[in-house]
């Protein structure tokens, strides 16, 4: 006595080859819509990640040397305001200076 019957056997054999077909089919559609999807990026022009990565490096970059340059002028600006008082007092004195000369 058979424990399995012809008919049980083919059809756990056709049901192994339907699934094999079926995943075979499910890898075969992933692979077409990922060439599908790749194809479409790259008609919109669009940036990969590692391109996205290095300007957004550059970007950081420029952004602190601009805060850099801010801090700079800050600092000669200030530094500007105080040297005018001191070269406006010195020609006073030298407008007098002269003017005494001149009388004398």
């Amino acid at each position: 006595m058979q424990s399995r019957s012809p008919l049980f056997s083919d059809l756990a054999d056709l049901m192994t080859d339907a699934f094999s077909a079926a995943q075979a089919a499910g890898e075969e559609a992933r692979t077409a819509f990922r060439a599908q999807a790749e194809r479409a990026a790259a008609e919109l022009d669009l940036v990969s990640r590692d391109e996205f990565e290095a300007v957004r490096a550059q970007a950081d970059a420029a952004l602190a040397e601009v805060e850099s340059l801010k801090a700079r002028i800050e600092a000669l600006e200030a530094a500007a305001a105080q040297k005018p008082a001191a070269k406006t007092t010195t020609r006073k004195r030298t407008k007098t200076s002269t003017a005494k000369k001149s009388s004398s």
